[in-house]
């Protein structure tokens, strides 16, 4: 049976859904290898953990993306410049250079308070109806036998009225992994996932856009961290628990009968209020 684009960007996109984040590259490239009419599509739809390129000019790195894509080629928000060389592609007007420009200074500060060393960010501006919207892509890797990875995607998009408070549709994906090994290294346990989550906010935009934006993104990606910490994680462990106790089970309920026994006793010894 045949079937149409449409058809297949649909389940390719319902099967990319259950994969996690290790193994997002390799089954996107088989995809796009079955499907090469849908490239474009699949690489505008599917998050995928991100990856760095070097800025020659500039001597830094710097996040890739599909939203700094043209073709084959990245632009740098620090030169401004494409990696490889590419000279049509897209470049952001003076004004929303300026907006980029200020970003990426401010979130340099926002990596130092909450990610340390090693992590690394990224901002994009461009151009939407009634405003601007931008990509703001923060990347922090442990390495060692004990290593992990945090990538979080922050798209955000402002709409500028006149006479009225700005509107900010900020939507967050995480994407979170790590890998441990036994202290023998006979044995190594791999964890990953992401979340995704979306808000939407009216603020005052007087004094530009800057600290509107690094706020929305401060709070939404310390609710994520929160959200990861105390549900996923700790489900995790709920469930491990559940299938291999820690301590025997016949002492579990032993403990068990004690306190049920203490609780009866002590409420049998109520006196009834008068």
């Amino acid at each position: 049976m045949a079937y149409d684009d449409d058809t297949k960007l649909e389940r390719a996109l319902d099967l990319m859904r259950r994969v996690p984040p290790q193994g997002i590259s390799k089954h996107l490239g088989d995809l796009i290898d079955l499907c090469p009419s849908l490239t474009e599509e699949l690489l505008s739809a599917v998050d995928q953990p991100l990856s760095t390129k070097r800025d020659e000019v500039m001597d830094a790195d710097f996040i890739i993306c599909d939203y700094n894509r043209d073709g084959d080629s990245f632009r740098s928000p620090w030169s401004n410049q494409y990696f490889p060389y590419l000279a049509d592609g897209y470049l952001p007007p003076i004004q929303l250079r300026t907006i980029e420009e200020d970003l990426n200074g401010a979130f340099k500060v926002y990596l130092d308070m909450y990610y340390g060393e090693d992590a690394l960010s990224s901002v994009y501006v461009w151009d939407i109806d009634n405003g601007f919207a931008a990509a703001i892509l923060i990347k922090k890797m442990i390495i060692g036998e004990n290593c992990g990875a945090w990538d979080a995607i922050n798209i955000m998009e402002v709409s500028e009225r006149l006479g009225r408070p700005s509107h900010y549709k900020l939507t967050t994906t995480v994407m979170t992994r790590m890998k441990q090994r036994s202290q023998d290294g006979s044995q190594e346990m791999n964890l990953g996932g992401s979340l995704m989550r979306q808000k939407e906010e009216d603020l005052p935009s007087d004094n530009g856009h800057i600290i509107n934006i690094g706020q929305l993104v401060e709070s939404m990606e310390n609710n994520i961290r929160q959200q990861i910490e105390g549900v996923y994680f700790g489900k995790t462990r709920d469930v491990v628990n559940g299938v291999r106790s820690l301590t025997e089970l016949s002492q579990k309920k032993s403990f068990s009968r004690v306190m049920n026994a203490e609780l009866t006793g002590a409420i049998s010894k109520r006196k009834p209020l008068e």
